[in-house]
């Protein structure tokens, strides 16, 4: 979805949030945007890891 936007799109975009939410706010949004993002992405990893080990105790359990 985000790949048909384009280069100006994007700038289109930028140009519109900054008027809306004006220069003091924007960074704000942004940095909200980057920690909801990073804990997004570190709760993934977290379940992606689990079930990996819940998998390989599964697997040294059944060759005994």
């Amino acid at each position: 979805m985000l790949s048909s936007i384009g280069f100006p799109g994007l700038i289109l975009i930028l140009i519109i949030a900054l008027v809306i939410f004006g220069p003091k706010k924007l960074p704000e949004i942004g940095k909200a945007a980057g920690q909801t993002l990073r804990e997004f992405r570190k709760s993934t990893h977290d379940l992606t890891n689990d079930d990996t080990e819940g998998t390989k105790e599964t697997k040294k359990s059944e060759a005994k």
